[in-house]
């Protein structure tokens, strides 16, 4: 396979996996170590990935990456991570759903549950549950932000201290490996320490990737929050972390 296909397929790899490694990928691809070696450092001089020891990964920034590409991105796993979590979630309480799209693969395995109140600042979250008549939807004020749908800054979070919600399902851009919830825009973060505010109870829904991923600004700690939802289980320093916050751990 020449460099024009496979480049593309080790960026793909990365997105999903949210790595790649030197040793992987000659192996997937039949080539010699030096030939993934040279791709990786084209793709590291272009922008498209980071290089590390053994390997490569997705870019840190300070922008996140495209709407539609973060919607694909480990879709599967998403999937899991939302089931897993609504199957906890029950009948006749106020939820609070927040901006991303493992937070509207949640809102689509909420379908089925009833009398819920659900409060979003996701107009993605709000046009899937308005497909369920037993739900109660109430969006958010704020700022539009074209690219996903989201409700940002001062309004959002002042229509969310209205409320005092029984629980609150999040996301986040990255995961940092001391347990600490990232963002890249500081408007949403301050909508997302109102959710935490609000919520009697509240659990991040977050894939792998996320731990492989940077970004600039603190939302807060897992040992905030009651549980993480993840498709894969923690590094062994971060799940002795969270074993001492008493936060738990649910790998779907």
């Amino acid at each position: 396979m020449s460099q024009t296909f496979r480049q593309p397929e080790i960026l793909e790899i990365a997105r999903r996996d949210g790595k790649v490694t030197v040793e992987d990928l000659a192996a997937h691809f039949g080539v010699t170590l030096q030939t993934i070696r040279r791709d990786l450092t084209d793709l590291a001089e272009a922008g498209r990935l980071e290089r590390v020891h053994g390997g490569a990964i997705l870019p840190s920034g300070v922008a996140n990456i495209g709407y539609e590409e973060r919607r694909a991105l480990n879709l599967d796993a998403k999937t899991a991570i939302a089931r897993a979590c609504a199957a906890e979630i029950p009948d006749k309480i106020s939820l609070f759903l927040n901006i991303g799209t493992s937070t509207e693969a949640v809102a689509r395995e909420l379908l089925g549950h009833r009398d819920l109140l659900v409060v979003t600042n996701n107009m993605n979250v709000a046009n899937i549950l308005a497909a369920n008549p037993d739900c109660q939807v109430i969006v958010t004020g704020g700022n539009l932000r074209r690219a996903d749908g989201g409700l940002v800054g001062n309004l959002a979070a002042e229509t969310i201290r209205q409320f005092k919600f029984d629980l609150a399902v999040i996301g986040c851009s990255a995961l940092d490996r001391d347990g600490d919830l990232l963002d890249f825009d500081i408007q949403e973060v301050g909508v997302s320490q109102a959710i935490l505010r609000q919520s009697r109870r509240t659990v991040l829904v977050a894939d792998h990737s996320k731990l492989s991923r940077s970004a600039p600004a603190r939302i807060a700690s897992l040992s905030q929050l009651d549980a993480i939802f993840i498709d894969r289980p923690l590094p062994a320093d971060l799940a002795r972390a969270c074993a001492d916050w008493q936060t738990r751990v649910v790998t779907a």
